[in-house]
């Protein structure tokens, strides 16, 4: 066992860059947060207010839009960029719309993904970009292609549009060496973006790791999946890139395998997930040469293990294959310390107007509710560093 270790309560680094006052502030809103009662409250009541047309939009944007968001465009996004970037942190600018449902919608969503990576080009505090495909994709299109079901002439034409929307896209981040994320979704639908991904990455990861796919470690077929896709990689000649995440969806998905009679895709427990997850960072440590991996995770215990792991191995903090990334507002602990010894981090900034982000912005509170225990170590961090500062 490696001796190497990172100090994640370390709260002067963590907080470093915020006020007293930003400090009180988001301490009251987490203390909110990891409350499920008013977290219910305060989401149900949000939700509704918005579907009655009420203007709170101001309210929502000086509270929790305002510490989990950039900005409602990339231009408002711009003093984040230059925060995280001062203290060495980069911006994965991430537009959060989703529920889109028309051609028009998926094209101007397609748009505004390109837009950022225009925004990227030669900035080193934009180290990625990403986009969603249900942001550009009608979901039962992606279904259809999923269950490799034959598509009438309507649905193939959407088919073909997806795959020029995803072409144009990676087209762009390769044009101008801007790497980018494709994130991953429900499981009933993966295996359409697994494979434009795929198909992506051997068109564009031929010199560099251009196109990242995701990969939610929580199902139980992704660690095998991980080990196929890289070997497929070197026998094709080109570079596998991979974000590698816990997942987002697990309740969705435990309750639509047992509505329709199949076994559900994710581990029966978190300790099997951490083995996983845990198993496929040791597995990219191992590979680091021919390929390139970010460790997307708020697990203290994993990205300890990953750093003392590099540690041991004598690889360099900022190797250009290994990325750490945590989400904006959250995880700040990890994000400033890992950057403030040198590691390459980013935070995933979520942008877009306050209505549109609001569907993101309640997922977010729900997580954080049912994350007793990641809130409880960010409340108390947050309480270390205000008793610490004396305010």
């Amino acid at each position: 066992m490696s001796e190497f270790s990172l100090d994640f309560r370390d709260t002067a680094t963590a907080y470093g860059d915020k006020s007293d006052a930003e400090l009180k502030e988001k301490y009251r809103l987490f203390k909110m947060l990891n409350s499920p009662f008013l977290n219910s409250v305060g989401t149900g009541m949000t939700r509704f207010a918005l579907s009655l047309g009420l203007p709170i939009e101001p309210m929502v944007k000086g509270t929790i839009y305002k510490q989990f968001c950039g900005g409602e465009t990339i231009a408002e996004s711009e003093k984040v960029i230059s925060r995280l970037g001062s203290v060495g942190i980069g911006t994965v600018l991430d537009y959060a719309i989703e529920g889109r449902t028309t051609e028009e919608e998926y094209d101007k969503t397609k748009d505004e993904v390109i837009r950022t990576i225009q925004r990227a080009k030669d900035d080193p505090n934009i180290p990625f970009s990403v986009f969603k495909m249900t942001g550009i994709a009608p979901l039962g299109t992606l279904e259809k292609l999923s269950c490799r079901k034959k598509l009438d002439a309507k649905s193939q034409a959407k088919a073909e549009r997806i795959h020029k929307r995803v072409s144009e896209i990676c087209s762009a981040a390769a044009a101008i060496r801007q790497p980018i994320f494709i994130d991953a979704e429900d499981s009933w639908y993966q295996d359409t973006i697994d494979r434009l991904a795929m198909e992506m990455m051997a068109r564009f990861n031929h010199e560099e790791p251009i196109v990242y796919n995701t990969l939610q470690m929580y199902r139980t077929d992704r660690l095998q999946h991980l080990k196929d896709a890289r070997r497929q990689a070197q026998n094709e000649g080109w570079i596998y890139a991979v974000k590698l995440v816990r997942g987002a969806y697990m309740e969705k998905e435990r309750e639509r395998a047992a509505a329709k009679g199949y076994p559900s895709p994710i581990h029966a427990t978190r300790e099997d997930t951490d083995a996983d997850y845990n198993a496929a960072l040791e597995y990219c440590l191992k590979h680091y040469k021919d390929m390139s991996f970010v460790a997307a995770t708020h697990n203290e215990a994993s990205t300890q293990q990953l750093a003392a792991a590099m540690h041991d191995a004598g690889i360099a903090n900022g190797h250009p294959h290994i990325h750490f990334s945590q989400l904006y507002g959250m995880g700040d602990n990890i994000s400033y310390v890992l950057a403030s010894h040198g590691y390459n981090v980013s935070k995933y900034v979520p942008y877009g107007p306050v209505q549109d982000t609001v569907p993101y912005l309640m997922r977010r509170a729900e997580e954080n509710s049912s994350a007793a225990g990641h809130m409880s170590r960010e409340l108390e961090m947050l309480h270390n560093e205000i008793k610490r500062r004396g305010i």
